[in-house]
């Protein structure tokens, strides 16, 4: 998979969310499951500013089995406090939409 720019993930969260963001820091997750690897990335950081409730998100991208490539963006809203935890959050949603 090719790099991903900032400016497409900046894209990502406020077509998203709305808003206007900002990249603030870059961050690597690496996130495990019963000591098994789950997912491993980098998250960005994006400051947000205009948007009603959140002042933060986190985005990344992921490349799907087909070859296109998907992009996450999570708000900064409890219980999600932390790229790793937005990392998290969307594993789980992600498991429940193929489950039901």
């Amino acid at each position: 998979m090719s790099e991903v720019s900032p400016d497409q993930l900046k894209q990502a969260v406020e077509s998203q969310h709305g808003g206007k963001a900002t990249l603030v820091q870059s961050v690597p997750v690496d996130e495990k499951f019963q000591g098994e690897p789950v997912w491993r990335g980098t998250v960005h950081i994006f400051e947000l500013k205009g948007h009603p409730s959140a002042k933060r998100a986190y985005a990344w991208p992921y490349e799907l089995p087909d070859g296109k490539r998907r992009f996450f963006a999570v708000l900064h809203s409890p219980p999600i406090m932390s790229p790793r935890h937005a990392v998290r959050a969307a594993i789980v949603a992600e498991h429940k939409g193929k489950s039901s």
